[in-house]
């Protein structure tokens, strides 16, 4: 769980999200996000060093120009989100049950609740 956290933290800003989104659609550069999204190359760059902390994406030097750094998504990462988002939202895991203070005993006073205080007549 402490993993799912830290990656919905990090995709939960906007500007991470979209370029997450766009490197789903294959391997990009920093110049070629900054070129789509339309934000500044320094921003990119912070956005991808925090994807890049957390595991969800690579970067890996250009084997042509070594001045580029080539970013993709990480697919062993993406897989264990992808469980453990199936996990969290299955819809199975929910269960029927009531709030406990509806099973007590109707007679039972506010006594056992000391959060309720009894209306004074």
């Amino acid at each position: 769980m402490d993993d799912l956290v830290i990656y919905l933290k990090a995709l939960a800003e906007p500007n991470r999200l979209r370029i997450f989104n766009v490197l789903m659609e294959g391997s990009h550069c920093n110049c070629e996000l900054g070129e789509k999204l339309g934000l500044p190359a320094n921003l990119i760059s912070h956005h991808l060093a925090v994807l890049r902390q957390i595991g969800l994406i690579t970067a890996v030097r250009d084997e042509t120009d070594s001045r580029w750094i080539i970013y993709s998504v990480n697919r062993g990462a993406l897989s264990q989100l992808n469980v453990a988002l199936k996990t969290l939202l299955d819809p199975d895991r929910i269960q029927n049950r009531q709030p406990r203070c509806r099973l007590e005993d109707e007679t039972k006073t506010s006594a056992g609740h000391p959060e309720i205080t009894e209306a004074k007549t």
